[in-house]
């Protein structure tokens, strides 16, 4: 990066390079007087201008610092009362976990056993003082010389309060999301535990719970029993055990640490010496619901390793200081809390009838009308739905924007008789759901965000609002890397249709109003709802 933009010092710190951007801010590489390396995230101008960001910026830090650098990149320094509010933290040399595992492949059970034990330390620190990391992945994982070092926690709280942010919204990264993150449901600690045990079938060269779009992999997690068959037989029990759906029936990190290491023998860690400094993968900090209530209950899936162990272990406490950390996303990219933090907050399609369903006033609904049907094939055959990878509609639950609703997901391929009327897409991805809807155009930005997280997405056309001939409702539209999203919001529809390859966003806009010609169908009037 060009050294013109950058600042020359913030605080006592010498500004050298920047290491990336995102949802809090700006992180830069900074070296202090006495030479010292460290990581200052400083927030964006219109969080530095939120009073409400500042108050809980502040006492987000001084929870962070007393969390000891054992296991973390400890925050050694911070300036809540500065124009632009910074944190500094301990920059950590060595590579992510990810980068190790693509350079060195997966780990054996021993590796496993002490990567995991380690974690649990971590979390043990972390959650001691009050905060939750909610964002445990290989990305925020450093392996260094010493041992591995957690990244990115410490100020989620922060953004909860600001106009940026969605309130009871989740925020992580999919295929490591607790169900109850997924859900868009309050958080304690078992979320972290469950993100460890995907991280420890990530480490063993596994993907918990497969490949696919953020949406699949949510969906999985909630519904769909993780894959361990990279794991080891000898840690499959207390990984199942960190991936229970139900966050109570996980165990605490201090059992996990009876589990992993019940003799307290472990002598290295992990291998990550002689590798450079890593460039931190930078996460979007997520705004905080508040904790669950205590849980009480324990897995029966795994067995006592020994006195102390799982079966006697009360879980984690919920701490009403839950927060995690930001390290930023690389220029001109969008962050991955945002996408999922709006895919949970306007949809809350995982959680099906595992919801409390609340009553609310019909009249302040609007009459439902119409409602979605997915065909096998639509726009006159051009597109074929595909059969092997089919998800069931899902009802939703009430709430105070939407009322009987259901979700609805499909994936779609080019024919032979679109190949033949020269299509522009070859596939079609369908989010939607039908009911109705009080701000439809806000679920609708929540789809379309879902549908293009990845963490490291490039916005290639921004947002565009476009109302193509023949249709009656506006279809917003962008494209993120190779795909072009389009949705649209109405009293009884809320629907993101992904297009690969990109194209124009009026040749976007205009499939879209195809479709939904085709999908959005009126409910017959002796079964309207009122």
């Amino acid at each position: 990066m060009d050294g013109v933009d950058l600042p020359e010092r913030i605080g006592d710190y010498a500004v050298e390079r920047e290491l990336g951007s995102g949802g809090m801010g700006t992180v830069y590489l900074a070296r202090s007087r006495g030479g010292r390396t460290v990581a200052v995230k400083v927030a964006r101008p219109e969080l530095a201008a939120d009073p409400h960001f500042r108050a809980r910026f502040r006492a987000e830090v001084d929870a962070a610092r007393k969390v000891g650098g054992f296991h973390t990149a400890q925050v050694v320094d911070a300036d809540p009362d500065a124009p632009a509010p910074w944190l500094a933290t301990a920059y950590i040399a060595g590579p992510t976990l990810s980068g190790l595992l693509a350079e060195q492949g997966p780990m054996d059970e021993a590796r496993l056993r002490l990567l995991g034990a380690t974690l649990a330390e971590a979390l043990q620190a972390i959650h001691g003082c009050g905060l939750i990391h909610r964002d445990l992945k290989p990305g925020n994982i450093i392996m260094a010389d010493d041992g591995p070092r957690v990244l990115d926690f410490g100020i989620a709280r922060a953004l909860e309060a600001t106009r940026l942010t969605s309130t009871g919204a989740a925020f992580g990264t999919p295929g490591f999301l607790a169900p109850e993150q997924a859900k868009g449901l309050e958080v304690g600690g078992a979320a972290d535990v469950f993100a460890l045990g995907a991280v420890l079938v990530a480490a063993a060269g596994g993907q918990p719970f497969g490949e696919g779009t953020p949406m699949m992999l949510m969906y999985r997690a909630v519904h769909e029993p993780a894959d361990l068959s990279a794991l080891p037989e000898g840690i499959r029990p207390v990984v199942t055990a960190c991936l229970a759906k139900d966050p109570a029936r996980r165990p605490t990190p201090r059992a996990l640490l009876d589990l992993l290491a019940p003799m307290s023998t472990a002598k290295t860690a992990p291998d990550a010496a002689a590798h450079p400094a890593t460039e931190v993968s930078p996460v979007t900090p997520p705004p905080t619901p508040p904790p669950t209530p205590t849980p009480t209950a324990v897995s029966a899936a795994v067995p006592a390793a020994a006195a102390g162990g799982i079966a006697d272990a009360a879980t984690v406490s919920a701490h009403p200081e839950a927060a995690a950390g930001d390290a930023g996303s690389p220029p001109g990219k969008r962050s991955v809390g945002r996408g999922v933090a709006a895919a949970a907050g306007a949809l809350l399609v995982l959680g099906g009838a595992g919801y409390a369903v609340s009553s609310y006033d019909d009249d302040s609904f609007p009459p439902a009308t119409h409602e979605l049907v997915l065909p096998e094939s639509m726009v006159d055959g051009a597109y074929g739905r595909d059969v092997e990878h089919r998800l069931p509609p899902d009802p939703l639950p009430d709430d105070a924007g939407r009322k009987g609703a259901t979700h609805y997901s499909a994936d779609y391929t080019v024919t032979s008789t679109g190949t033949e009327k020269g299509v522009a897409f070859r596939t079609v991805e369908v989010y939607g759901s039908s009911g109705r809807y009080k701000d439809p155009e806000e679920h609708r930005d929540g789809l379309m965000d879902a549908m293009t997280l990845t963490g490291s997405e490039t916005v290639s056309d921004p947002p565009r609002t476009i109302r193509p001939p023949g249709s009656d409702v506006d279809i917003r539209c962008e494209t993120v890397d190779a795909k072009t999203v389009c949705g649209w919001g109405d009293a009884n529809s809320t629907v993101a249709i992904g297009f690969t390859p990109s194209a124009p966003l009026d040749v976007a806009a205009e499939e879209t109003r195809r479709i939904r010609a085709e999908i959005r169908r009126p409910i017959a009037t002796s079964t309207a709802s009122p």
